[in-house]
């Protein structure tokens, strides 16, 4: 009769190559979402570095008034227009 040792299970859950590919839950739309907020990361950190090298070369930003006539609303709050809308 042939005695098996204690330190190696029996069955495939005993394999380690099993077991470690039995952990891998992620997904691709979970891998898709993060690589997006790296991305998104990445392109908030360039910009803020653009800005810091724009400021220290003295060059001004003209900033632009945002249209706002497409809102359905007569007045917001802290907004003075440059035109007036007839509704």
């Amino acid at each position: 009769m042939h005695r098996r040792r204690a330190s190696q299970p029996r069955g495939p859950l005993g394999r380690p190559e099993t077991i470690l590919a039995s952990n891998n839950k992620t997904t691709f739309a979970k891998m898709s979402r993060e690589a997006k907020v790296r991305e998104k990361r990445q392109a908030t950190i360039l910009r803020k570095e653009q800005r810091q090298r724009d400021r220290e070369a003295g060059v001004e930003i003209e900033h632009q008034v945002e249209d706002l006539s497409h809102l359905d609303v007569a007045v917001v709050q802290g907004v003075v227009p440059d035109v007036s809308v007839n509704r």
